[in-house]
């Protein structure tokens, strides 16, 4: 018979399948990718079994919380989470502490239904703090590299060629930049971290002990990075990506005109699909008002009106190009050199995509 657990590493290495017994507002804050959230009281009965534990203390809270999922409701969550233990003879389940709630669904499960199920001892909490230590851990004693570049230049594209690389941005479902929302929400915060935490684990599992980031602000979208992540990137050493502006113009075009339209089509449907899509690309123009400056900000809203009404029409993206260019050259080209040069002590290397990458694997090795 399987035992519970506080191998919590072995758990997340293997991917295996999580059973939350928290409440849906308490998973929705933050959760686990391999968890399912099956809860033994939903935010209702929580609440009222909170409130009468306060009052009254933990018996009367255990009583009524009985009261609450019983009969019918009691007969069809066991029923639940004996057919996700069916499915998953691999996994455990937990709550918050490893504590009465996931004590009591084993209890349940195994008087109802003649299934012992383990759970990870210490609950949801122990797991994310072994996580937040994982990425703590990550920072003390690994090797970090930045990869840095123009906008449009390809550093994502190079990351994912990269068995050591670590995509922030992949993580946070970001692009990073003002226009980088995806059709999909991004994460919570919490899931985002987890999900950083779980990469390096993974990779340092497999022997990797220097990494690969793409040079990142304080956030990526709503995601912010991990405080101690960020003050460390401060102080890591930096390659420079290179390219030409005619083809990070054309990347652009492709991940925020082409590729993203795309997302909110298949999301959304044609129609509400591309007016959601045409509202972003507004809105995200509007985001840096301040920064253009008023006559370059109508300036550039007027050629994207015009290019979305054409793509509209015909279906053609060839006139993004237009304020493409000029929020390029005029806006991020500047900001990002300046940026630079106040970097250039931390710059190791500078080159095109295949020197940068060569060089980057030369430094993994």
């Amino acid at each position: 018979m399987r035992t519970n657990s506080d191998q919590y590493k072995e758990i997340f290495l293997n991917d295996l399948p999580l059973m939350d017994m928290r409440a849906p507002v308490e998973f929705s804050k933050g959760a686990f990718p391999c968890a399912r959230n099956l809860p033994l009281m939903n935010d209702d009965e929580r609440q009222q079994v909170g409130a009468c534990y306060k009052r009254k203390g933990q018996q009367a809270a255990l009583e009524l919380g009985h009261s609450l999922v019983a009969g019918t409701l009691k007969t069809e969550r066991i029923a639940a989470w004996a057919d996700f233990a069916r499915k998953h003879p691999d996994g455990y389940l937990y709550c918050f502490r490893g504590g009465l709630r996931s004590q009591i669904a084993q209890q349940w499960l195994k008087t109802e239904t003649g299934l012992d199920y383990p759970r990870v001892l210490g609950g949801y909490k122990a797991m994310r703090n072994f996580l937040i230590q994982t990425t703590t851990a990550a920072i003390e004693e690994c090797n970090f590299i930045l990869v840095g570049g123009l906008t449009g230049s390809g550093k994502t594209e190079l990351l994912a060629q990269l068995e050591n690389a670590i995509d922030l941005e992949g993580h946070a479902h970001h692009r990073g930049s003002s226009f980088g929302k995806h059709a999909t929400p991004q994460p919570g915060q919490i899931d985002f971290e987890n999900a950083l935490a779980i990469d390096l684990l993974k990779k340092r599992a497999r022997g990797r002990q220097a990494f690969v980031l793409e040079e990142e602000g304080r956030a990526i979208g709503r995601c912010s990075l991990p405080p101690a992540l960020h003050s460390a990137m401060q102080q890591y050493p930096l390659v420079w990506l290179e390219d030409g502006f005619a083809s990070r113009t054309e990347r652009i075009l492709g991940d925020y005109v082409v590729d993203l339209c795309a997302e909110f089509i298949a999301r959304h449907g044609h129609e509400l699909g591309f007016a959601a899509f045409a509202d972003h690309l507004r809105q995200s123009l509007r985001n840096i008002v301040k920064r253009l400056g008023m006559e370059r900000y109508q300036r550039l809203a007027a050629i994207m009106d015009k290019a979305l009404a054409e793509q509209q029409r015909n279906g053609s993206a060839d006139g993004h190009r237009g304020w493409i260019e000029v929020l390029l050259g005029e806006y991020y080209d500047p900001m990002y050199t300046y940026q630079h040069q106040n970097k250039t002590d931390r710059v190791k290397f500078i080159g095109n995509r295949q020197e940068v990458m060569e060089y980057l694997r030369a430094k993994a090795s």
